[in-house]
């Protein structure tokens, strides 16, 4: 696991962009896997701007995006399929036919999961996985004591997870308790993963997932088990880190490495 630590949010969002960006440059057809919430705003508006002024194209990649609720239709203000409608796609040049969210008003809502596994293995499985974290630990909906073997299926969200939601729906709105989420191996199955995270409030679940022991009561400590995983966090949510300065140095040490000899490690497939 390599961690890169920044001053802010803002040179997060830059370098991640720089790597998202790289990695389409170098295969036009990439397979992304995608997450919502406010930590992956900075980046998209990143790539945003990039595509408008500087022709970064994504007509050919394709998208996964990591879960949806149960029980809301696509074009409902709160699914995941109108947040990356309206902070992404719509902004940019991709095929919305090459955009896939899970199905939250499916019949058989346990129909999903598996369809979605096979979608995602037609399409040559994943290049490069975008993540947040929650303040649990929790990625995607693979909430605390989540199988680190688990697919993409129907989770129960927990009481925290409600309640820190809550506050995008109205009082006397219907709010999911259910919804569909790639599993932890799933995400573990990307070729590269990318993890952003910023703020203070996230700072004891950076912690556990990076310093802490492998437990399914923090999933996103799953990933100490991927080659491949960059953790890319502002300098609040590292406060707790007890080796905090070591990845300061292993991160100057890789620059120069870049500087001298331009591996392409970045780039997955």
């Amino acid at each position: 696991m390599e961690v890169l630590i920044f001053p802010n949010a803002q040179s997060l969002a830059s370098k991640s962009a720089d790597l998202v960006e790289s990695q389409i440059n170098a295969f036009p057809d990439s397979v992304i896997g995608l997450a919502t919430g406010s930590t992956p705003l900075g980046l998209y508006q990143e790539l945003i701007r990039r595509h408008l002024e500087h022709e970064l194209s994504f007509k050919q990649v394709k998208t996964f995006n990591l879960d949806e609720y149960v029980g809301i239709p696509g074009d409902h203000p709160q699914s995941y399929r109108t947040f990356m409608d309206e902070n992404l796609f719509d902004q940019i040049d991709i095929e919305k036919s090459n955009t896939k969210v899970p199905d939250g008003m499916a019949e058989n809502p346990l129909d999903v999961g598996p369809a979605y596994e096979k979608l995602i293995e037609k399409a040559g499985g994943i290049d490069l996985q975008v993540l947040g974290v929650g303040t649990d630990g929790h990625i995607g909906f693979n909430e605390p004591t989540s199988s680190l073997g688990s697919i993409t299926r129907v989770k129960t969200l927990t009481q925290q997870t409600i309640e820190d939601n809550s506050r995008f729906f109205k009082p006397d709105e219907f709010q999911p308790k259910l919804a569909i989420t790639m599993g932890i191996k799933t995400i573990l199955d990307a070729r590269r993963i990318l993890l952003l995270a910023h703020g203070e409030n996230k700072a004891q679940a950076v912690c556990d997932m990076v310093e802490g022991p492998l437990s399914a009561f923090c999933p996103a400590s799953a990933l100490q088990l991927h080659q491949r995983t960059t953790v890319l966090i502002d300098e609040d949510a590292a406060s707790k880190l007890r080796l905090k300065g070591y990845y300061k140095f292993v991160g100057e040490m890789q620059d120069d490495l870049v500087k001298k000899h331009k591996p392409s490690d970045w780039i997955a497939r």
